[in-house]
Order: C-alpha cells, then structure tokens, then sequence
C-alpha cells in the first residue's frame, strides 16, 4: 500500500535522478568531443613528387641579320638580299611559308641621333630585319640550326645581340597533368604510411591538401635551384615536367 510519505519521496528523488542523468550524459559528450579534438590535432604533412621526361612540341626560331650603309638604295639592296637567302636556307631546311614569319625592316638614320663628334658611328644608315619560324615540327628546327654557317657563307651576318635564339617549348601540360597528380598523390600517401608506420599509427582521412607547383624545366635537372633558376629556359630540346603536391592526412590510433 502506498502511503503518502513515499509517494512525496519518489516525487523529490525524480529530480535529483534527471539531474544525475543529465551530468553524466554531458560529460560523456564533452569527453568525446575532448577526444575527437585531440585526434584531429595528429596530422602529419607530406609531400608527393612526380616527374616525367617529355619531348618539346613547339620550336621558335628567330634570326635576325643587321647591315649598313650610307646608301639608302644600295642599303635596300643587301637587305632584300638577306631576306632572300635566309627565306631559301629555310626553304632547304623543309620549313614550309606558313611556318614563317617576316618582321618589319627597322631603318635608323645615326645622323638623327644625338652624337659627339667623335662617336659618330662609321655608316649613316642601319637597317635589321628578324625572320621567325614557327612550328611543332621540332626535329626539322634542331637539325637546321646546326647548319647556319651556311649563311654566313653567302654573307649573311646574323644579328646575334638582338631577338635571335632558339627556344623550344612543351605545350601538352594539360594532357598529363591528371595522371601526373595522381602519380604525386600516391607517392605523398606512401610517404605519409611510413610515417605513420614508424609512429604506430595510421593514416587516416586528408585534412588538407594542395596540388602544388607545376613545373617544365630543362632536361636532367634536379632540385630547388633548376625550378629557381632554369624554370625559363627553354634552350633544352627535352623537358622534364615535375609535380609536387602537399597534403596533410590525420593520423589515428
């Protein structure tokens, strides 16, 4: 039979029993929210590198050629004869029209130009021309290039302190890039399992990460100082295309 003091005593106990509930419900959650804090602050960062040697598909070659005179008409003369001869030596060298370019003759008259008496240059008029050939035939340039000295036999003096050069460029990144990052991805994930294997833990989740510098440098070049110092140079025939990638993976128990 119930009586109504232990009727009033259930009704003080259930409060207390909420109360006791609750307390221990809170610190069960904030003991787990303390431990998830603890383990994602174990991270550890590692980097992942890719490379691959790839052959140049764009060749741009300037030549550039300076004479002169103090005969604008005799000038005219040996510039159209230049052009001639580098237009034939590229002809020879199986380099189509449409892979030239011809850039505007530039005249300069000395005598316009502010100079001592004494530092007059020897001939009044000098007139350059550059002629570029463009194209993804790449072999077809680097076997021509060695054969210039065929102008200079025909008396063509090509203007070396000018725009003249050589440069070849790789223009397929985009073509490579996805499996180059992939390449980079597995390596940092491989790095990050040795770590993780000599801490005694394992590797989780990625917390973060960066796909990193994308770098086209010369062939056979090796760390910092290429990617530094070598990045634009494009005088190298072979390129060696490089990926580095940062990512940090939380580490767990």
């Amino acid at each position: 039979m119930t009586t109504p003091d232990s009727t009033a005593h259930r009704t003080a106990a259930l409060p207390a029993l909420l109360i006791a509930v609750g307390l221990f419900a809170g610190g069960w959650i904030l003991g787990a929210e303390i431990k998830e804090t603890r383990l994602g602050d174990r991270y550890v960062t590692v980097k992942g590198l890719a490379e691959r040697d790839v052959k140049s598909d764009l060749a741009i070659w300037t030549l550039g050629y300076k004479d002169a005179g103090d005969d604008l008409t005799a000038l005219y003369a040996k510039t159209e004869a230049d052009k001639k001869a580098v237009l034939q030596f590229l002809n020879e060298q199986g380099l189509q029209s449409s892979e030239i370019e011809l850039g505007v003759v530039q005249v300069t008259d000395t005598q316009a130009n502010e100079f001592g008496v004494g530092n007059r240059p020897l001939r009044r008029y000098i007139a350059q021309q550059e002629i570029t050939a463009r194209t993804s035939r790449v072999d077809v340039i680097a076997a021509g290039s060695q054969k210039t000295m065929q102008l200079l036999q025909q008396g063509v003096v090509l203007n070396i302190n000018g725009a003249q050069g050589l440069s070849y460029k790789f223009t397929g990144l985009n073509a490579i890039k996805p499996d180059m990052i992939a390449d980079a991805t597995r390596n940092a994930r491989a790095a990050a399992d040795r770590f993780a294997s000599d801490s005694g833990s394992k590797v989780g989740s990625i917390r973060q990460a960066n796909q990193g510098i994308i770098s086209i440098l010369p062939a056979n070049s090796s760390g910092a100082n290429d990617e530094a110092g070598n990045a634009n140079d494009n005088s190298s025939f072979m390129k060696t295309v490089r990926v580095v990638s940062s990512i940090q993976y939380y580490l767990e128990k």
